[in-house]
């Protein structure tokens, strides 16, 4: 009788820590999916209200605001992590949130069909490494080059809305002392070319990082102007090599986004259509130069931000080894001395040769050894694929990518009669949730919350958490949700985590001996194309496509294969052990050879004109 109890009462705690565990997901997935609904109906106001309404809803808001700093008592209940039921089940409650947002993104993105016109300067389809040389010979002058992109960036713009702050005037008597200096120079242009390697170039920053004197704000809403005091130390080495900053680009709030649109600058358009997202958080960087509006580029990566915008706009992203290059000048910052390892600053380019010509510029020369200038040998590599990571958690591969992938991989058999061999790693369906802890681990990253005074200590998040509830924040969602979310993390049990880990260091294990120094993987940058806008926020678990590389630490580079029936770009990320971005890149540029790289947005629109 005692055993039976006993048996009774087991089943009584197992049973209930299931329903505890399903009900604490049900309750978040609802309140994810009504703040998600508010945040895409607050940012889209004009379309369905009148404007004339706005100043009386600005006096309410105003007042109401004066009434909310209230403070509520920290609750966190400590729970084990996810099984795969669970991953399965969150999906399936975060995919509900499709019912309200999809027919809200039809509504909102009806206005959205001007078509953004395609280049039709010559000289905006040449890359920075022929640019730079014809600069170089005297063939052209810096001036008429920056001159050619200002203009196309003016004319875009509108469009697409990727400029938070133009430096125009700046960049044309900038490329007119370049051209001075050139005309009065004796050197060779061999000498000029090893000296200022980028000589003359145009070139566009993210905002979050820090050119001087420009906004450096990252989307963030503030009372007065605070610009950049100094460069980056990726600006300084671009500066250094003889581009030209001629603007900063868009990005989510704090880059804590895969959809770029903040309070301050807004929603950034797609080059290829204008309903559909440019992606996060290096959107604005990468609808710029997809629309010709610039060459070359820098972005940020902690989830992507190098691959997933490079792909939705069709152009070349790349995430470098850890460390390669600084990450000086960059907000938000961090103190974690580990925070290096997964974060990192890359190049975004329209055509692939640009990669190495610009990495060489931006690494430091304390980062690893990784030999740029390597030939590669594509005949001696062994080339892998992988469809995903094998969680529950992230959709599977649609048509277009699936498409994508197989044209790569019939490519590379046909030319080099190399079999693209399917890469199987052990415990790989962990990836995502071990991904999710590994970042959430990083601490004292640089956000909302962050104490001014302290920078490791926190201010009290819910008085920010009750003025969004009330649709009165000035900050995005995800930027106020992060608090609450890193908390959540940090609360939850070490030892599960310490597991986690020791399953993660045998799959870093099993990845760096698959693919040693001779191999790429193929792997996907997102199950789709471009969606249309906000719908990232029930698709937003195939993050996992994108951090699984940031959690292990290895160079992925963003290569476009082409479009879809609908005239969507579609890539992939090559991917290579540590210190062989030459691999990856060199990929990179055979792929471009192959299906043509980048395609100028909305081509069908140009009746005849001279590129070459």
């Amino acid at each position: 009788m005692k055993k039976l109890i006993n048996f009774s009462l087991s089943c009584f705690n197992v049973g209930l820590n299931v329903i505890t565990r399903v009900f604490l997901i049900v309750l978040s997935a609802s309140v994810y999916q009504g703040f998600i609904i508010a945040e895409v109906l607050l940012n889209n106001m004009n379309v369905w209200y009148p404007k004339c309404l706005s100043k009386i809803v600005e006096g309410i808001q105003e007042n109401i605001s004066r009434l909310t700093f209230i403070v509520l008592q920290k609750s966190t209940t400590k729970v084990v992590m996810l099984n795969g039921f669970m991953r399965w089940f969150l999906r399936f409650l975060v995919s509900l949130l499709a019912i309200g947002v999809r027919p809200l993104t039809y509504l909102l993105n009806i206005k959205r069909n001007k078509k953004c016109p395609p280049p039709t300067n010559p000289l905006l389809f040449k890359s920075a490494t022929t640019l730079a040389m014809m600069i170089r010979n005297k063939q052209i002058t810096s001036e008429e080059v920056v001159t050619a992109y200002i203009e196309r960036c003016k004319e875009v713009n509108p469009y697409l809305n990727a400029i938070v702050e133009p430096r125009y005037d700046l960049a044309i008597k900038e490329a007119k002392c370049i051209d001075k200096m050139i005309a009065s120079n004796d050197r060779s242009t061999e000498e000029l070319a090893k000296e200022y390697p980028l000589l003359g170039i145009p070139m566009t920053v993210k905002e979050s990082i820090a050119v001087e004197g420009m906004s450096n704000d990252s989307g963030t809403v503030f009372p007065y102007r605070n610009p950049a005091k100094k460069d980056a130390d990726i600006v300084r080495r671009a500066r250094a090599a003889g581009a030209i900053p001629i603007a900063v680009t868009n990005t989510p709030q704090l880059c804590m986004n895969w959809e770029t649109y903040n309070n301050v600058t807004g929603l950034t358009m797609n080059p290829y259509d204008q309903r559909r997202t440019t992606g996060g958080s290096s959107g604005g960087e990468s609808a710029l130069i997809a629309s010709a509006a610039s060459i070359i580029g820098v972005g940020s990566d902690i989830a992507g931000s190098l691959r997933l915008p490079p792909m939705f706009n069709g152009i070349f992203g790349h995430k470098p080894t850890p460390k390669l290059v600084s990450i000086e000048g960059h907000v938000p910052d961090c103190l974690d001395p580990e925070f290096e390892e997964f974060f990192a600053l890359g190049p975004i380019t329209r055509y692939a040769e640009d990669l190495p010509l610009l990495l060489k510029v931006l690494r430091q020369p304390t980062g690893p050894d990784v030999p740029l200038d390597k030939p590669v040998d594509l005949t001696r590599l062994k080339f892998y694929y992988m469809e995903g990571d094998g969680s529950n958690v992230t959709d599977k591969i649609g048509s277009d990518i699936k498409m994508a992938m197989e044209k790569a991989k019939a490519y590379i058999k046909s030319t080099y009669n190399v079999d693209v061999k399917e890469l199987k790693i052990a415990n790989i369906e962990h990836m995502w949730e071990i991904s999710v802890r590994v970042l959430f681990n990083i601490q004292h990253v640089r956000n909302i919350f962050t104490d001014p005074e302290k920078r490791d200590q926190l201010i009290s998040m819910w008085p920010e958490v009750l003025k969004k509830m009330m649709g009165l924040s000035s900050h995005s969602l995800t930027c106020v949700a992060y608090g609450p979310a890193k908390k959540f993390f940090d609360a939850l049990p070490k030892n599960y985590y310490k597991k986690l880990l020791e399953v993660f260091e045998e799959i870093k294990t099993d990845f760096s001996e698959a693919l040693s120094d001779d191999a790429v993987l193929l792997f996907p940058t997102f199950p789709y194309p471009a969606h249309l806008h906000y719908r990232i926020f029930y698709r937003f678990l195939n993050f996992g496509y994108l951090t699984i590389f940031n959690a292990l630490g290895l160079p992925a580079t963003a290569c476009p294969i082409g479009l879809t029936d609908k005239g969507l770009p579609v890539g992939l990320q090559i991917v290579a052990n540590k210190c062989n971005d030459h691999l990856t890149i060199a990929v990179a540029r055979e792929f471009e050879k192959a299906f043509g790289g980048w395609t100028p947005p909305n081509k069908e629109l140009l009746n005849s004109i001279k590129t070459a």
